[in-house]
């Protein structure tokens, strides 16, 4: 209200001046007089504190209190059975206190308005009960207020208020909503085992010494959205039953949420932590959201959470996040110096290392920490520890290659057993998979049933390079079995491709029926068993002679005596006839093809098939060998 313009209501108008200061004494009349209480002659006033009794209703807005005016007061309102005053409506609209304000114990049963209103000393309301609303906005408190265990009935407006001394609301009850929206606390503020029954808001409050809210209750949505803690902001133990926002919240000190339970989200989009060394450890029984949100300094993340949501959150040092429960969502988080994100299946680290109170997360296993997605992250710093890695995205990571996976960091299997619901039947090779690839095979026609559905758009061209760079991240940890896994997926992926020729299509499917690329011994193994059967049976049925060719010599003796030479000749090999599979036959057969796996000749007398089956033999065998061994060796290798 400007100075220059008479307020709303009667006024006083004591020490008006027409040129200084036309107005004067803002004092609303006393009823009856034309002067307001601060200005009323002594016997005056006397006979209206005389007047009133305790639960009247008083108006003094825009008047100016000392210390002894509100004694006497407030001592004509006390009453008798309590002896503590009790008010009415109480309107202390504009009205400055050069003294100290103390409301100790005073009930206000109806509305209570201070808007405006200024405290130039201590303005002490402990042990306050205010029963309809308690209106203090645009309030300067020019030294310390104390609400200590005030009572809040109603809504309690603070909005805009100003603080300049410390600001005590310790055990305070809020049983209605309570407004300190644009509220400036110039020094500490303690809200230390405060209750807030209906809604708190704090937005745009601005906290420039410590804030403490230990051991607080917030009952209904807690809003502290665009709020400032220029030095410390304490959470220690504090309970949060419902909605929680700190969404642009700044916090240039020290954040302290130890032990606090939040149960149901709590958002902290786009929230600013300057030098908050440790955050937690806390509890979330809904979304955590760090969206947004930007750590300024090396960090410890401690939370027993449901689900933790990291989306472009930016991290300008080191970190670690150390969570039970989770699943983490980490999308596009920015990142240039080491960060660790892993599970700590103990939950009694959190709580102070003391258990929960009450089974927060039913039917969760806490040791299984989900990752969601790392779609858009640098990976180059990144180590995950003990996680499961079977629903999380990776295509769009950057510099995949190069993240660490340590401890238990498992993947998706294919659905297993043998699959009858399509011919012919199929059972799926067992080996790490991508959640993208399991979207994928979900969607396309004829799929086995037990695939998980997604809605990922990722094909095979998009996995190839993931499953690439996920297997020389497992070759640099030296876990060969492992990036063997993520090699069959590259070539998988390679296999189904559409950007690859005809040819090269035709040699990957032959390479993975024959062998599954190099991999799967057991398959090599039952190819190379089929094919010596059959160069078995083949050379029962056609390959080996009917009877061993004889020898035969001839020569001619010259007739007046001299050398004799002699030309030895093999008859041709005859085909079979007769019984052509006897155990004989079978134990030449075998010999022939065991020496055709390791590549030797047998040197027995073989028809021409036999010798174009041989020949076969001799060429395929040894590189199916080849393969199985290969296959074995791609799975103990260290």
């Amino acid at each position: 209200m400007s100075t220059s313009q008479p307020p709303g209501w009667p006024h006083c108008a004591h020490g008006a001046d027409p040129a200084a200061d036309p107005v004067g004494c803002r004092g609303i009349q006393v009823p009856g007089h034309t002067a307001c209480l601060a200005h009323l002659a002594g016997t005056a006033r006397d006979a209206y504190l005389a007047s009133l009794t305790p639960g009247a209703s008083i108006n003094h807005r825009g008047t100016t209190f000392t210390e002894p005016l509100l004694a006497a007061l407030l001592d004509a309102l006390r009453d008798p059975a309590t002896g503590q005053p009790r008010l009415g409506e109480a309107m202390f609209e504009s009205a400055a206190f050069e003294g100290g304000a103390w409301f100790d114990s005073a009930t206000f049963e109806g509305d209570a308005r201070f808007e405006g209103a200024t405290f130039k000393r201590d303005a002490r309301f402990g042990g306050a009960t205010f029963k309809a609303m308690a209106l203090f906005e645009s309030v300067t408190f020019n030294r310390a207020v104390r609400f200590v265990e005030a009572t809040f009935k109603s809504t309690a407006a603070f909005g805009s208020a100003t603080f300049e001394g410390i600001a005590a609301f310790g055990s305070a009850t809020f049983e209605s909503t309570t407004w300190f929206m644009s509220a400036t606390f110039k020094r500490n503020a303690r809200f230390v085992e405060a209750t807030f029954t209906d809604g708190a808001r704090f937005v745009s409050a601005a906290f420039e010494g410590d804030a403490w809210f230990d051991s607080s209750t917030f009952k209904d949505p807690a809003r502290f959205v665009s709020a400032t803690f220029k030095r410390n902001a304490r959470f220690v133990e504090a309970t949060f039953k419902n909605f929680t926002t700190f969404e642009s919240a700044t916090f240039e000190g020290d954040a302290r949420f130890d032990s606090a339970t939040f149960e149901g989200d709590a958002r902290f989009d786009s929230a600013m932590f300057g030098q908050t060394s440790r955050f937690g450890p806390l509890v979330c029984t809904g979304r955590l959201v760090l969206s947004g949100a930007t750590f300024g300094s090396p960090a410890t993340l401690l939370a027993a959470v449901r689900r933790l949501e990291c989306c472009r959150t930016r991290w300008s040092s080191t970190a670690e996040i150390r969570l039970s429960y989770a699943t983490v969502d980490f999308s596009h988080a920015v990142f240039e110096y080491p960060l660790t994100i892993a599970a700590a299946p103990d939950p009694r680290m959190f709580h102070g290392w003391r258990p929960l109170a009450e089974n927060l997360f039913p039917g969760q296993d806490a040791s299984r920490v989900h990752m969601a997605s790392l779609r858009g992250v640098d990976a180059a710093h990144l180590v995950l520890a003990d996680l499961d890695l079977s629903t999380c995205l990776f295509t769009g990571t950057v510099h995949l290659d190069q993240i660490r996976l340590e401890g238990d960091c498992s993947f998706g299997t294919p659905p297993s057993g043998l699959h009858w619901r399509r011919w012919p039947p199929v059972r799926l090779t067992q080996r790490r998979v991508l959640a993208e690839e399991q979207h994928w095979r979900a969607r396309r026609p004829r799929a086995v049933p037990g695939w998980v559905a997604g809605t990922g758009s990722a094909g095979p061209l998009q996995l190839a390079p993931v499953y690439r760079a996920l297997r020389k991240a497992f070759e640099d940890g030296k876990h060969e079995p492992g990036a063997a896994d993520f090699y069959y997926g590259e070539m998988e992926m390679r296999r189904h491709a559409d950007d690859i020729p005809r040819s090269e299509k035709w040699l990957l499917n032959a390479y993975w029926a024959l062998s599954g690329y190099g991999l799967r011994a057991s398959r090599a193994l039952a190819w190379l068993g089929s094919a010596m059967l059959l160069t078995i049976i083949l050379m029962m049925a056609f390959g080996i002679a009917q009877d061993d060719p004889k020898q035969t010599a001839t020569g001619t003796v010259p007739a007046g005596g001299g050398k004799v030479t002699f030309e030895i000749e093999k008859d041709d090999p005859q085909n079979p006839t007769g019984d052509r599979f006897t155990g004989e036959r079978f134990e030449k057969a075998l010999n022939i093809t065991l020496n055709s796996v390791v590549f030797r000749s047998s040197g027995q007398d073989l028809t021409t098939a036999g010798t174009y089956i041989e020949m076969a033999s001799r060429l395929t065998e040894p590189v199916l060998l080849g393969l199985a061994v290969l296959a074995v060796r791609n799975r103990v290798k260290r």
